[in-house]
């Protein structure tokens, strides 16, 4: 084992991470108006003099696991209007398509326990354009494209630094952070850089429900020209700048008189020190004490030069030495061990460009985890210390849900533009970080079904804006996933049946809710709104329709027919060490048969979502009268059935008489249901048993369409709409008002859902991660014997495997260099062949379903980072 797989089984070793968000301003949490405008109730303007309620924010922030005290990077230039604490972006009304981060950073590195971690953050040396961007974006359509940094010229003659901003854990509560800028100009250039210390404010609001105790804090400077830093819970820690900074205090505490206008409030306030350092006002506490510190370097870097900053920080025990004179020496000794760990991660055979873009991913997905803290309840009734929110508010967002209270490290899809979990994302990262820290991802499921989160009816909480929303139910799946990664790095005997058998009864809740919430008629066909692929409908999938109507949705079912595949194959798992789940597994095989018929019926109503003529599946309208009208367009929704496969060694079943058994009677008693799925009777390859949604010709028929590079397969993933719309848009009428749905490759073209979020184009990357998967289990079933045409019109039959296989090629491309010497996620802009540029790469929330561009959120590292896995299973296959 390498010095870092040691420590992940030391829990005091996470104690300390990069659990600061990059934004809290906009966010749910933050909004007490009466009309739940989250993004203009505190603005990026106000954000540096208004104290949060629910978290914090810098840029490369490090807190403690409670998010008590932080310790962020700021910066001046000397020419922006505002003191550089944290990452601008547009709101959801300013972008031309949605919100967006308008900063250029990168996560480089980081290990699991946080013990090495390293980012890039590139400041510009002339003022920064934040109304430029503003106004551009705002006077472009949505049929542009978004106006980006890049775009203002800013870089065009490397009149930049490069920020480097590393953290090393000496141990546990040691912890070291090195900065190193680089003046990439040609001349010389001032800056001024503040590693920023605070604590985030419980004292004010008169509650201590997160556990952190409400008594006031403090920072103050010492005679020896340290810091100690004192709070009741997380004990006494020294603070050390090398090179005798000057350190500036004030108060992490609004500034009323700069916000609404009143003369009360902290003395100096928390945008004391920008004020100090950008007007030299005497807005910082002459005492030297306060909440919030910086220590201040003034420095003057020549072109092509650097220069370095050094600050530890540290807990006042006997086990922390007070002087370090080796402190680069650690910092090379965790890189070093960093690269250990990552040299043991990496496929042998990976090229030294995989294995780039797979360690950039992983620090991607390490980087945003973030402490978040929600407590509904005290969030709509307000705090004893502060005035009453509005009355529209007690049955306004998030109401129902009054039993939520989440107050911890959670993995997140990026900390920019969703500082807030979302429950299917939630499962993808699970998938990816069991790679690297299988514990994490099992306490991440684990953590997401408990009763703080799961509402008590079953329901997962979707995510902040709307925890009533519903996402796919993907968690079982992931469970089964993670059990079975680990399963295989493991000895006999050692298999974690605790995680298993907990996660299977919380997900028993879950499912439940599902079969009683989301079967509008009881008749096996679900319904779930736009299950997390937005904008990707004719129309809104959560509408509620005319007259009784509703929608009847093949991705819905389809979901739920994985759905107890999954908990079916976790139940047999388990039968294999307490036979009482024999009933449980049999039971969720039952639901499998009974969607697989509604969803595939095609007797003499037709009333099924598989259309025959087209040989695809589609979503339909049931009106109030019993007759349906099917929305005959091709999209991601009707390749959904094809994820509801699941694989059975006939070894297993002969071990599992009474579920055999009940298999057994479907053939013989409801041949109606036997004859819609796959014959699970006959084996296949290695005695195996295929169950599935699909038999032979219908995966044949829908794979006809998904490797056609004329409707879904693009040059870097499966599209998540056929591109015939591109040229002849889809249309359809429902009571006089005709809905049209185009292909869109890109950034959408419509305000539905803010305008940021697009499925009807792009290649995303999780749909993409299942269908490989799902083709590499029918390969398990079928062999080399059953080939496809790929791409169609090639004439070319190749196995499913290899189908799976160059779809792989195809999702990685996207971020490793071509043989242009470019990264396509990048797009076309000559910068990023820039030597200083190149090779950082980012995990964009989607990709252009033709060029394979980045698109959506800059750093979604969370279920992109799945290209970190498929790098892993690439080199796997080849075995």
């Amino acid at each position: 084992m390498t010095i870092e797989q040691q420590r992940l089984d030391d829990p005091a070793w996470r104690q300390w991470g990069p659990y600061v968000s990059d934004r809290q301003w906009g966010t749910v949490r933050e909004d007490y108006s009466s009309n739940g405008d989250a993004w203009n109730y505190t603005t990026h303007d106000m954000a540096r003099s208004y104290t949060y309620r629910w978290g914090e924010e810098g840029i490369a922030g490090f807190c403690d696991d409670k998010q008590q005290l932080c310790l962020a990077l700021a910066l001046w230039n000397g020419k922006d209007a505002i003191l550089k604490e944290r990452y601008f972006g547009l709101t959801n009304s300013e972008g031309n398509h949605g919100e967006d981060v308008k900063e250029l950073y990168y996560y480089i590195d980081n290990t699991p326990t946080h013990s090495y971690q390293r980012m890039l953050y590139k400041y510009p040396q002339a003022a920064y354009p934040y109304q430029q961007l503003i106004d551009e974006n705002r006077r472009r359509t949505r049929q542009d494209p978004e106006f980006e940094l890049l775009d203002t010229g800013l870089f065009d003659n490397d009149r930049y630094f490069d920020v480097f901003v590393e953290y090393a854990k000496v141990r546990p509560q040691d912890i070291l952070m090195c900065v190193t800028i680089h003046n990439r100009g040609p001349e010389a250039a001032d800056l001024q850089v503040l590693p920023t210390l605070w604590y985030r404010n419980t004292w004010i609001w008169g509650d201590d429900s997160d556990g952190v105790p409400s008594q006031k804090p403090g920072l103050s400077l010492q005679p020896d020209g340290t810091v100690l830093a004192e709070q009741v819970q997380l004990g006494r820690y020294i603070i050390q700048a090398y090179d005798q900074p000057e350190w500036l205090f004030c108060d992490n505490e609004s500034n009323l008189e700069r916000l609404y206008n009143t003369h009360i409030g902290a003395r100096y306030p928390k945008d004391g020190i920008h004020n100090y350092v950008l007007f030299g006002w005497e807005t910082v506490n002459p005492q030297k004490k306060g909440t919030k510190a910086a220590a201040r370097y003034k420095l003057t870097i020549g072109a092509g030069e650097s220069a370095t900053i050094r600050l530890r920080i540290y807990a006042e025990t006997t086990d922390n030495p007070n002087f370090l004179p080796n402190f680069d020496e650690l910092v090379a000794t965790r890189k070093t061990e960093a690269d250990e760990f990552y040299t043991h991660v990496h496929p042998a055979q990976a090229t030294a460009d995989e294995k780039l873009v797979q360690r950039q991913a992983f620090a991607g997905m390490l980087w945003s985890k973030q402490f978040y803290y929600y407590d509904v309840t005290r969030w709509l009734a307000g705090d004893p210390n502060s005035p009453p929110p509005p009355p529209e508010r007690a049955k306004g967002r998030n109401h129902t849900w009054p039993q939520l209270i989440n107050a911890g490290v959670i993995s997140m899809p990026d900390t920019w533009e969703y500082p807030w979990y979302a429950a299917w994302d939630w499962a993808f990262h699970c998938v990816t970080l069991a790679v690297i820290d299988p514990g994490f991802a099992k306490d991440q499921l684990m953590l997401l079904t408990n009763e703080w989160y799961m509402h008590p009816n079953g329901q997962l909480p979707a995510y902040e804006w709307s925890f009533s929303d519903v996402n796919p139910p993907v968690h079982a799946w992931a469970a089964w996933r993670i059990y079975h990664m680990e399963l295989e790095r493991k000895p006999p005997g050692e298999e974690d049946m605790p995680f298993l058998r907990g996660i299977f009864h919380k997900l028993l809740l879950n499912f439940t809710w599902w079969v009683n919430r989301k079967d509008e008629s009881g008749n096996n066909i679900f319904e779930g709104g736009f299950l997390g692929l937005d904008n990707i409908g004719v129309f809104d999938r959560n509408a509620v329709l005319p007259d009784g109507s509703h929608l009847e949705q093949a991705d819905g079912s389809s979901w739920m027919a994985m759905y107890a595949l999954n908990m079916m194959r976790i139940a047999l798992e388990l039968a294999q060490h307490d036979p009482i789940y024999d009933e449980l597994a049999t039971k969720f095989f039952d639901h499998f048969l009974y969607i697989a018929g509604a969803i595939t019926n095609i007797g003499e109503t037709n009333t099924g979502l598989w259309d025959e003529q087209d040989a695809f599946f589609y979503d339909q309208i049931r009106m109030s009268d019993g007759s349906v009208k099917r929305m005959r367009v091709r999209t991601m929704v009707g390749l959904i059935p094809m994820f509801a496969v699941e694989i059975l060694d006939d070894q297993l079943l002969r071990q599992r008489a009474p579920f055999l058994k009940r298999m057994e009677w479907f053939q013989t008693h409801r041949p109606d249901l036997y004859n819609q799925v796959s014959r699970y009777t006959e084996t296949g390859v290695s005695e195996k048993r295929l169950l599935s949604l699909l038999r032979g010709f219908r995966l044949k028929s829908l794979l006809s369409k998904v490797l056609d590079e004329t409707e879904f397969l693009s040059p870097h993933g499966v599209r998540a709409v056929s591109k015939i719309y591109r040229d002849h848009p889809y249309e359809f009428t429902l009571d006089s008002t005709t809905f049209r749905l185009a292909y869109t490759p890109a950034e959408s073209d419509s305000g539905m859902f803010g305008g940021n979020s697009n499925w009807r184009g792009p290649v995303w990357m999780p749909l993409n991660y299942l269908m490989i998967e799902t083709l590499e289990r029918f390969y398990d079933y079928f062999g080399d014997a059953f080939t496809v045409e790929y791409p169609i019109g090639s004439g070319q039959q190749i196995t499913l495997k290899d189908v799976a296989s160059e779809l792989m090629n195809r999702l990685i491309s996207i971020f490793t260099i071509d043989e242009n010497g470019r990264r396509v996620t990048f797009g076309q802009h000559p910068k990023y062949q820039d030597p200083h540029f190149r090779d950082y790469v980012l995990f964009y929330e989607y990709f252009d379903g033709d060029n394979g561009r980045g698109v959506g959120a800059s750093h979604q590292t969370g279920w992109t980072g799945l290209v970190a896995e498929l790098i892993d299973r690439k080199y796997d296959s080849l075995q």
